[in-house]
């Protein structure tokens, strides 16, 4: 690690420096072990394939598909990806006086720990679609079902995010709010798939 080359004048500066390196290595191994035990614990947990499923959608990746299956248990409680997105707070406010409507910023209600994490991971839809890497990887031995949802998603989400940006010049935090949104219909389909085979 390149802060372990840093070198002070003062010794008391130093000695100071090299404890608080210390207190981030020890930190860094905590992380590492509690990820390992993670791994394994999900692996054979009655979750362990719906955590497998999500993981096949872009930006979902281990630790996020984790948070997902933990904190919101069956998606069955939802009939449909509209009440997930409400339970999330990703759907803007609204505003009605007689026969006009406004709509504002997201609601924010419910879990917003998964709220945020849902906004990070909209941020990959940025990106040109497209099946490499990681996300190849955690796509092998999907179903084809799974697959196609996958990729509808990559291309309407990023299609989204471009023409709120580059179309109707909307900020980019407001587009990748709007990509949260779709993108947790996407989730709740391929949940679905995993949940109730025969609701599609």
């Amino acid at each position: 690690m390149w802060l372990g080359q840093l070198t002070f004048d003062y010794l008391a500066l130093q000695e100071a420096f090299k404890e608080l390196l210390h207190a981030l290595d020890e930190v860094i191994q905590r992380m590492g072990r509690l990820e390992k035990a993670l791994v394994e614990h999900a692996a054979v947990h009655s979750k362990a394939d719906l955590i497998r499923v999500l993981q096949s959608l872009r930006g979902i990746g281990f630790l996020t598909a984790v948070t997902l299956a933990s904190e919101i248990g069956s998606f069955t409680r939802f009939r449909s990806p509209a009440q997930l997105m409400a339970y999330l707070g990703l759907v803007p406010r609204e505003h009605s006086s007689g026969a006009s409507t406004k709509r504002g910023t997201l609601t924010k209600a419910g879990n917003g720990r998964l709220r945020r994490t849902l906004i990070e991971s909209a941020w990959s839809y940025r990106h040109r679609p497209a099946i490499k890497g990681e996300l190849a990887r955690r796509l092998e031995g999907m179903p084809a079902d799974v697959q196609l949802i996958s990729w509808k998603a990559q291309e309407r989400l990023h299609h989204k995010y471009r023409r709120l940006v580059f179309g109707l010049n909307k900020h980019k935090n407001v587009a990748v709010g709007a990509v949260a949104r779709e993108l947790t219909g996407f989730i709740w389909s391929v949940a679905r798939t995993l949940e109730l085979p025969n609701a599609q």
